[in-house]
């Protein structure tokens, strides 16, 4: 597998894009405006959505995906949720007020779009025996990380989260993880919203891998604009012995 890395921030501004990650050239993880990014090409090539959770900056460039080369294609766009998940993007996106209900679009026999239900802990194979599974997360709205396996490796990523004993009890049993990617969005001085919001700092973050069994290269990232620098550098005093590092826009990771 390769994972190339389309928005890693928190914001947007100048060259900051939000999550979104390329896996192959078929797959995306998370659909922020990192998106916006791909060639025409390659946004026909989409295949699979996987979303960890609902919120804007990792769903945005889903509608405007589908209207640019869903009629293109000869298939739909599978995009993976969980239930919860879906039932928001139903609600409040795809519902003929805020943008066009893809899955009808056509018509429901050969729609553009089609949501496709996942849990966690139940892997979904791809093409190539590639394996996703969903990891469990702790956000402010229903929300997954996922496990990507190559067979050959793996690479976590664990989404929008705070701290959840539960994702370790799944991490800690991979065998072959080479790589973990995970939040850190505010400073230690917004420690208490990081806490409301559900998300972590570096304290938090710190108190995480401290459960990780396992030693993967560590890439922390959805750092809030102007913070990143500050946040990285908070990280690296607490858990040095970790050698954590700042994800980066069109890194690649292969696995």
């Amino acid at each position: 597998m390769k994972l190339r890395i389309l928005g890693c921030s928190g914001g947007i501004g100048g060259d900051l894009r939000t999550t979104s990650m390329l896996l192959d050239e078929d797959v995306l993880i998370d659909a922020g405006t990192g998106v916006g990014d791909l060639t025409l090409s390659e946004l026909a090539q989409i295949d699979h959505i996987f979303l960890t959770h609902s919120h804007l900056d990792h769903v945005t460039s889903i509608p405007f995906l589908l209207d640019t080369v869903g009629f293109q294609r000869a298939k739909p766009v599978t995009l993976h949720a969980i239930p919860e998940t879906l039932d928001i993007l139903s609600a409040h996106l795809f519902n003929w007020k805020l943008w066009p209900d893809f899955r009808k679009i056509p018509d429901e026999k050969s729609p553009i779009l089609r949501f496709a239900p996942i849990a966690v802990g139940k892997p979904i194979t791809l093409d190539g025996g590639r394996t996703i599974t969903p990891l469990p997360a702790n956000h402010v709205v229903p929300a997954v990380g996922y496990h990507l396996d190559s067979g050959a490796g793996s690479l976590v990523f664990t989404g929008d989260t705070t701290s959840h004993d539960e994702i370790w009890k799944f991490v800690n049993k991979i065998n072959g993880l080479k790589f973990l990617i995970i939040e850190s969005a505010l400073p230690d001085a917004e420690r208490e919203l990081a806490v409301v919001s559900k998300h972590l700092c570096p304290s938090l973050l710190a108190a995480e891998l401290a459960k990780l069994q396992l030693n993967p290269a560590i890439y922390v990232t959805h750092f809030k604009p102007r913070e990143a620098e500050l946040i990285m550098g908070q990280i690296i005093a607490l858990i040095p012995q970790r050698n954590a590092q700042m994800l980066e826009q069109n890194q690649i990771f292969e696995f």
